[in-house]
C-alpha cells in the first residue's frame, strides 16, 4: 500500500506514455484523424526512403563525439581548479555556476548574436587581433563545432559534479603521497582519477545521454542548416511531429523516430554500464 501511489505514478506518466508511443509508432497519425495501423512501415521509411534520417543520425553522433571528451575535460579541469584554496575561490565557483541556472533560450540566442560572420562580436573582436574570423553557425564545416562551443557555455553543471567527487577523496592520501615525493601528474593519475572514476562513470553516462537529445543550440542557433550540417535527430523528430503551418504532422513517424533514439540511448547506457568494471575504482575487498 505505500509504494501505490510511486507505482500509480510511474503507471500514468510513464508506462502508458510508453506503451502509447510505441502503438503510433506503429501507425499513420496525424493528431487530427484515428490512427492507421502500419505495422512497421514507419521504420522501413526510416531505414531506407527517408533522405534526412542518416544524415541526423550522423549529425547526432559527431555532436556527441565532439561534445561529451570536451565537456569531461573542462569539467574535470574547473573542478580541480575550484578545488584549490585561493581567495576568491567562491566567487569563482559562482560564477562558473551561473551559466546553468541563466535562462537557456535567452543565452542561446545572444550566442547567436555573437557568432554571427557579418555583425557578430566575436569576429569584430578577431578582425581587431589581427586574427582570422570564421564563418562559424554559417559554415557547413565550424556549424557542428559552433554549436558545441555554445553549449560547453553550460559546463558548470559538470564541474559542480566533479567538485563534489574530488573533495570527496581522502586528504590523507595525498599527503602520503607527497612524503612520497610523487609529482601533480602521478598524483592525478594514480590517486584522483580512480579515486572519482565512478562520478566519471556517471557524467560519461549522463552527457551523452543529454548530448543525443540536444535540441534547443541547433533549434535556435541554426535551425538544422547549413544543408543537414546541424540537424540533429531531436529536431528531425520536431519537424516531423510538429511541422510548420500548412504541413500535416506525422506523429506516427515522428514516434518511430523517439523510439529508435529511446533504443540508442539504451544501447549506450548498456554498453557503458558493461565495460565499467575494466576503468572503474572500487575499494570493496572479498573477504
Amino acid at each position: 500500500m505505500f509504494i501505490a501511489p510511486a507505482v500509480i505514478g510511474f503507471l500514468v506518466f510513464v508506462g502508458y506514455p510508453l506503451i502509447r508511443s510505441f502503438y503510433l509508432a506503429l501507425t499513420k497519425y496525424n493528431g487530427l484523424t484515428d490512427p492507421v495501423f502500419v505495422g512497421l512501415g514507419n521504420f522501413r521509411r526510416l531505414f531506407t526512403t527517408d533522405p534526412a534520417f542518416w544524415p541526423a543520425l550522423r549529425a547526432t553522433g559527431y555532436l556527441v563525439l565532439l561534445y561529451v571528451p570536451l565537456s569531461l575535460v573542462l569539467g574535470l579541469a574547473l573542478a580541480m581548479f575550484c578545488n584549490q584554496r585561493f581567495a576568491g575561490v567562491r566567487i569563482v565557483r559562482t560564477l562558473a555556476y551561473l551559466p546553468v541556472v541563466l535562462p537557456a533560450v535567452a543565452t542561446i540566442t545572444l550566442w547567436k548574436f555573437i557568432l554571427d560572420p557579418q555583425v557578430g562580436l566575436l569576429n569584430t573582436i578577431l578582425d581587431r587581433l589581427g586574427l582570422p574570423t570564421s564563418l562559424w553557425l554559417q559554415g557547413p564545416s565550424t556549424s557542428m563545432p559552433s554549436v558545441v562551443m555554445v553549449m560547453l557555455w553550460g559546463v558548470g553543471g559538470t564541474m559542480i559534479i566533479f567538485l563534489a567527487a574530488l573533495q570527496a577523496v581522502p586528504t590523507e592520501l595525498y599527503e602520503a603521497a607527497r612524503v612520497d615525493g610523487a609529482g601533480a601528474w602521478s598524483v592525478f593519475f594514480r590517486i584522483t582519477l580512480p579515486m572519482i572514476s565512478p562520478i566519471v562513470l556517471l557524467q560519461v553516462i549522463l552527457q551523452t545521454t543529454a548530448a543525443l537529445q540536444t535540441f534547443n543550440q541547433p533549434k535556435i542557433l541554426t535551425n538544422g542548416g547549413p544543408g543537414f550540417s546541424t540537424k540533429v535527430l531531436m529536431l528531425s523528430i520536431y519537424e516531423n511531429g510538429f511541422p510548420t503551418l500548412g504541413r500535416i504532422p506525422q506523429l506516427g513517424y515522428a514516434s518511430a523516430q523517439v523510439w529508435v533514439l529511446f533504443v540508442i540511448i539504451i544501447a549506450v547506457i548498456a554498453l557503458t554500464a558493461k565495460f565499467s568494471s575494466l576503468w572503474t575504482y572500487s575499494d570493496s575487498t572479498s573477504d
